[in-house]
């Protein structure tokens, strides 16, 4: 086979590869446009009139500014205390290389393996005893509770490629061990933090499993929720649930390129050293 033929076939696999990538987000944006005679008479043709009223419907209908706000206070208190904790412990599992530490590492290990679906039950059970059922701060503990394995693993392989040179010299200028951990290496973290504050914020925002089992009051519904109830018994409102979700889309993908040149990155790294 020549080349000429290899690289015209490379770039037909690249292309259908892209299509096939891109095609959920196509099927997205016009069926969030369209009318639902149009669903199904011309279901992946490009609508012949554009119907922006479903976006004004889906916020209306679904009270999206209430479900946005849980959204965005669910995400940001949980990422930010997943951080500051997952960070710090990484750290000290890292540098602390004996049979405790290393117990702590396994047990995360360990931890990543149980499904949610085995202690959900139990999980329910345990919120409604403490009262944290249907209450975002309920709902932020369980999920820090899930990320903080994860987290901590990908963070802790990072940090093996930071070198000890670095903090043993701020030590004998006199530093501490927070001001080592702050001044010295947080910062050459930066790449690894930023990829685990991507990675947590889709988890949260995007969590549904979890939502469904602990928020089922209207008042505390995050946006997958609220997507989800346009899917009644009766009726399925496809182009409310599409507009729903180009606009709760919309956050978590600004953040996801703004930070995205960190995240492969920090993975690699993390996952070399790890």
């Amino acid at each position: 086979m020549s080349r000429k033929i290899q690289k015209y076939l490379s770039v037909l696999v690249k292309l259908a590869m892209t299509l096939l990538v891109i095609s959920p987000f196509y099927i997205a944006l016009i069926y969030s446009v369209k009318s639902k005679q149009e669903m199904v008479t011309d279901r992946l043709a490009f609508p012949k009139t554009i119907h922006w009223d479903n976006f004004t419907r889906a916020i209306e209908t679904s009270n999206f500014g209430l479900a946005l706000r849980n959204s965005l206070v669910t995400t940001v208190l949980a990422v930010l205390f997943i951080t500051l904790t997952c960070t710090m412990a990484s750290y000290i599992i890292a540098r602390k290389n004996n049979r405790f530490y290393n117990l702590i590492y396994y047990l995360f290990v360990g931890a990543m393996i149980i499904p949610f679906q085995s202690i959900m039950t139990p999980l329910y059970i345990d919120m409604t005893r403490w009262k944290l059922l249907n209450t975002l701060h309920g709902f932020i503990f369980a999920k820090i509770g899930f990320q903080i394995a994860f987290t901590v693993l990908l963070v802790s392989g990072f940090v093996k490629s930071i070198p000890k040179e670095l903090e043993e010299a701020a030590a004998i200028d006199g530093a501490g061990l927070y001001s080592v951990f702050f001044r010295i290496v947080f910062p050459l973290m930066k790449p690894i933090v930023l990829t685990s504050i991507v990675l947590n914020a889709l988890n949260v925002w995007n969590d549904f499993q979890m939502s469904l089992t602990l928020l089922q009051q209207k008042q505390v519904r995050n946006i997958p929720l609220t997507q989800y109830f346009f899917f009644g018994e009766n009726s399925i409102e496809l182009g409310l649930a599409f507009a729903l979700f180009i606009l709760s889309v919309i956050p978590i993908l600004a953040l996801y390129l703004m930070l995205q040149k960190y995240i492969i990155g920090g993975i690699t790294q993390g996952a070399v050293k790890g």
